[in-house]
């Protein structure tokens, strides 16, 4: 019966550690951000493939990106 009890009282114990509770909460933030990241980039993928493509001209053709 002792042993029983004991058994109990580790159980409740377990069902009442919240340790883990707090790295899924994290982890859940950072895929909810992840998405919404992967969802802005592919709204914006035409726009961000302009700027970086003017980038990459001015730093092959720096001379005609100025003008000079």
């Amino acid at each position: 019966m002792l042993r029983l009890m004991a058994w109990w009282e580790g159980v409740k114990f377990r069902m009442r550690d919240e340790a883990g509770q707090g790295m899924v909460e994290y982890g859940l933030i950072i895929a909810l951000i992840a998405v919404v990241l992967i969802g802005a980039l592919v709204a914006m993928q035409g726009g961000l493939s302009n700027i970086f493509n003017g980038v990459a001209d001015t730093l092959n053709n720096p001379q005609g990106a100025t003008g000079n």
